[in-house]
């Protein structure tokens, strides 16, 4: 239960478009909140609140030096949400594979 609540705090942090901008600067190396902010159209108090939910679902971390807020990337935690997706590929891949078998099963009966 421990690992749902984990991936659907992930999930839920990658629905956001702003975030995902910030998740794929953040690939790049650590930036600072104002760095990150910059590129954003949005008051500071409402950018910090997506910082929040990144670092509560532990896809970033944030360090402080002084006054400067520092965040990075946890690569780590992307594998709650590349194991899911995982799953529910395979779930698929195996219904595409009877429905395949399904299919040339009648198209040999139909031809017999």
């Amino acid at each position: 239960m421990v690992q749902v609540a984990a991936t659907d705090d992930v999930f839920h942090a990658l629905a956001n478009p702003t975030r995902r901008k910030v998740l794929e600067r953040l690939a790049a190396g650590p930036a600072t909140v104002s760095e990150l902010a910059a590129p954003f159209d949005m008051q500071l108090p409402s950018f910090v609140q997506h910082l929040a939910v990144l670092e509560q679902s532990r896809l970033v971390k944030s360090t402080k030096h002084g006054r400067v807020r520092t965040y990075e990337l946890l690569p780590a935690r992307f594998k709650l949400a590349e194991d899911w997706l995982m799953a529910r590929r395979q779930e698929w891949e195996a219904r595409l594979d009877r429905f395949d078998r399904y299919v040339r099963h009648l198209t040999e009966q139909e031809s017999r």
